[in-house]
């Protein structure tokens, strides 16, 4: 395995609207799966700029086409700090979704997903998400679709395929909700610690990609601070402010009882050259999030006296 860190490689959106669809899934799932396709076109515009990443999901297990449920399983969570939230509803049409204000969702307001579908609180564990989908990159089929039925046959509750989380070459890749933080090179044992810890209100960091309600130097930037001051308490780090640009950033990272950092991230190259997904035999160098100084700063009413 050739050495890549995974920190700063999570997908972005502040809330994930994540929709039941079971069959087969084609590369881009929303238009190309037992979905409408005219359904999933307007779903993508709609959410285009609005920080909503839409994803359908199934149920572990085979996917030879069992139609189309007479219910589906509707989820949206919202990922920022101090507004965290993951709701739950069902729908019989999924043209309702069209419905949702996703502006105001992606904003953290989640009342439309209430009065459009009924939505309420969900009660029950933690999400883990799984990518499987083997038609966006064969890597994601052969080890994503193991683990998941792996996980929902020990027990784990709340257990999704998902259609694509990003970061193939990093497979099997889940995504925890309602915090958002993803996981690259999985294995059930770990899943199931990091779910343990996101029921206790924790971050697991081993294997952890970054949060995705932050770009990807908040992402590597918030997990250098999490390790740095033995802090991993879900909701406890704010990415306030992001400096600079490629290849140069510097990230504020507030904590919420008033520390704050500054973090230097830099953006590389990965080498050797190495496939970026199974089944290309195409070399590249993906960019990867290195970083490269972190200090602490006085809490800004030390600064103030």
């Amino acid at each position: 395995m050739l050495d890549e860190p995974v920190s700063g490689t999570a997908a972005t959106a502040t809330t994930w609207l994540l929709l039941e669809q079971p069959g087969p899934w084609g590369a881009k799932a929303l238009t190309s799966s037992h979905l409408d396709p005219a359904l999933g076109r307007a779903l993508e515009a709609a959410a285009d700029g609005t920080g909503v990443r839409i994803a359908l999901i199934r149920r572990p297990g085979r996917h030879a086409d069992p139609g189309t449920p007479a219910v589906r399983q509707v989820y949206a969570a919202h990922t920022v700090p101090g507004n965290l939230w993951l709701h739950s509803a069902e729908t019989r049409d999924p043209r309702r979704l069209l419905d949702l204000d996703l502006a105001a969702l992606g904003a953290g307001d989640h009342r439309s997903f209430g009065t459009a579908l009924g939505g309420r609180p969900h009660s029950g564990s933690p999400l883990a998400l799984v990518c499987t989908n083997g038609k966006r990159d064969r890597c994601c089929a052969l080890l994503g679709r193991p683990l998941a039925a792996e996980l929902a046959a020990s027990g784990v509750r709340g257990t999704w395929e998902v259609t694509h989380l990003g970061g193939h070459r990093f497979s099997p890749t889940v995504l925890v909700l309602p915090y958002g933080y993803a996981y690259g090179r999985a294995e059930a044992h770990a899943v199931k610690e990091v779910l343990h810890g996101a029921q206790e209100g924790r971050v697991v960091l081993e294997g952890c990609r970054g949060c995705s309600a932050w770009g990807r130097p908040g992402q590597a930037a918030e997990l250098a601070v999490r390790e740095a001051a033995g802090e991993y308490a879900a909701g406890a780090l704010s990415v306030v402010r992001t400096d600079g640009a490629a290849p140069r950033w510097h990230v504020t990272v507030d904590h919420a009882d008033g520390r704050r950092w500054r973090v230097e991230v830099t953006q590389g190259a990965s080498l050797p050259p190495r496939p970026e997904s199974c089944g290309v035999s195409v070399l590249g160098s993906p960019a990867r999030m290195d970083v490269v100084s972190l200090r602490e700063l006085r809490p800004a009413s030390a600064l103030a006296s």
